[in-house]
């Protein structure tokens, strides 16, 4: 009940300042431009790392990255970008159970 009442007063607080969901929750957002650069904010971990492989951890799963060349341009605390000739990308949730 606590944890409903806590989340409805951020949902709350966001709007009445008009944030982006991802910048008070640890949800990843996901940019790609066109096939050659990726974008992830709140991020994790870097779990594997290849030139035609890469998977990173986020709050909700991983995310798996396959190409070629693929290289990690920039790191920040929150923030990472892969360049790269991108094929696909898929996810692995992390379930609730």
């Amino acid at each position: 009940m606590r944890k409903d009442k806590r989340q409805k007063t951020k949902t709350r607080i966001t709007k009445m300042l008009e944030l982006p969901q991802e910048v008070i929750s640890n949800e990843p957002k996901i940019s790609l431009v066109g096939f050659h650069e990726l974008l992830i904010e709140n991020y994790k971990a870097i779990l594997e790392y290849e030139d035609f492989y890469i998977k990173i951890n986020t709050h909700i799963g991983a995310v798996n990255i396959n190409g070629f060349n693929l290289r990690l341009k920039e790191m920040t605390g929150d923030d990472i970008m892969v360049l790269g000739t991108i094929d696909s990308i898929d996810f692995e949730s992390i379930t609730d159970e």
